[in-house]
């Protein structure tokens, strides 16, 4: 018995001290972090109506794409702070949108919504008032969560004119749960010809875990530990350089065996196959520019037109404006014909404007005004040779640069002052 003990006790001393070598380990590498000004703020929460929302106070530089300190105001918002009520002699614009409107690459003066403020206070038809723009936009929002977005905050601070920005290569997508493909965000869905709201995700492990004690210690440290947040972005590398591995091998393998012609399509004329049986060869996001043609595409389609009218009839019944402006992605508007050409030849493409034009066709039946940008943006392009899309080595790819978002807000303030939206 008693031979037992100290073998016991050199177990337990060795675990331990295992325990605090890790330990001191970690604590040098947070303090060798920490001087190193090494940073990825956790900038987003839980939120039990639009499934994530900003965390109120974050702050912290972002250089996953270009590189900008960003900031979160009271509110949650990627915004400096903003009364609720709306100062005297004020014209104010509520900005609803998804990545492009929260505009992390670039800095707060150089986002797309900054650049309309000040040239719109330049337009002769505001009479000399200000103008407050304020920016609602969130990474990963469809319509559904701007719709909802517009009810639990933008109504509040009684915007003269809300701007729903559309990113059309992944809202669409967004708003139907066999594309996305994600239970964690709320959807609306169509029951007896109603937009029905499906919060159900308040109800998946992953939103359930989040609000637990667990979770919530998890987000702390994610907040406030540089080792975890460098053990946290190491993670988010790895899975985005396997997953360019796989496509890489995925598109050698096509290469060499063409893919055979499906259902509904001939071989001179690809891509009119199947919609969704195509998606994972494709990307989803690419599918946009090619008329629907099975349930899920058209389901995905009628919501997202479904959303935009009816955040049109809330916000007018509120007493406010609503114009929806219709972003642009990168393969619309690379400086290159011939590089575009050979993006529409790949995918079976005719027309990189279908999204856009289908949302212009869904204005002039409801009377909503649209701002269709890729078209003047691919002008601008193509003219100036330059990339309005992306930065460093994926130039051309990813959100708008400095100079999209600056060319981007010049031509929405334009078309704002031009159509009168303001008087």
């Amino acid at each position: 018995m008693n031979s037992k003990h100290p073998r016991t006790r050199k177990f337990f001393a060795k675990f331990l001290l295992i325990f605090v070598g890790i330990g001191i380990g970690c604590f040098i590498a947070e303090l060798a972090l920490r001087v190193a000004g090494y940073q990825y703020a956790e900038f987003y929460q839980r939120d039990e109506v639009r499934g994530v929302s900003l965390r109120p106070g974050a702050a912290g530089w972002y250089r996953k794409e270009g590189e900008a300190y960003v900031r979160i105001n009271s509110d949650g918002l990627r915004d400096r702070e903003h009364t609720i009520s709306k100062p005297a002699n004020t014209l104010r614009i509520a900005v609803v949108g998804d990545s492009y409107c929260e505009a992390f690459p670039v800095s707060l003066e150089e986002a797309f919504w900054s650049v309309t403020g000040r040239k719109l206070e330049e337009c002769g038809v505001v009479s000399g008032k200000k103008i407050e723009v304020i920016n609602f936009g969130v990474s990963g929002y469809g319509t559904a969560q701007e719709l909802l977005t517009v009810r639990e905050k933008v109504l509040q601070y009684s915007p003269d004119l809300v701007l729903l920005a559309v990113t059309t290569n992944n809202d669409i997508t967004d708003n139907s749960r066999l594309l996305k493909k994600s239970d964690d965000v709320p959807y609306f869905v169509y029951h007896d010809a109603q937009l029905t709201l499906d919060d159900s995700f308040k109800n998946s492990r992953a939103f359930l875990f989040s609000t637990s004690r667990i979770g919530r210690f998890g987000i702390w440290l994610r907040t406030h530990s540089r080792l975890i947040q460098a053990i946290t972005q190491g993670h988010h590398g790895f899975k985005i350089l396997l997953a360019s591995w796989r496509a890489k091998r995925s598109q050698r393998a096509q290469a060499e065996s063409p893919r055979p012609v499906q259902p509904g399509e001939t071989a001179k004329e690809p891509g009119k196959g199947d919609l969704f049986a195509r998606s994972e060869e494709l990307g989803a996001d690419n599918l946009v520019y090619l008329e629907p043609n099975n349930a899920v595409w058209n389901d995905a389609w009628r919501v997202t037109e479904g959303l935009i009218v009816q955040m049109r009839d809330e916000v007018t019944r509120s007493g406010a404006k609503f114009v929806v402006a219709t972003l642009s992605n990168g393969p619309q508007v690379l400086p290159d014909a011939e590089s575009r050409e050979v993006f529409k030849n790949r995918f079976g493409i005719t027309d990189l404007f279908y999204p856009d034009n289908r949302i212009k066709s869904l204005g002039a039946r409801e009377g909503i005004e649209v701002i269709t940008l890729a078209p003047d943006l691919q002008q601008f392009a193509e003219h100036n040779k330059v990339f309005l899309h992306g930065f460093g080595e994926n130039i051309g790819n990813g959100h708008w640069n400095v100079t999209g978002n600056r060319v981007a807000g010049e031509l929405i303030a334009k078309k704002i002052c031009e159509s009168r939206l303001l008087k």
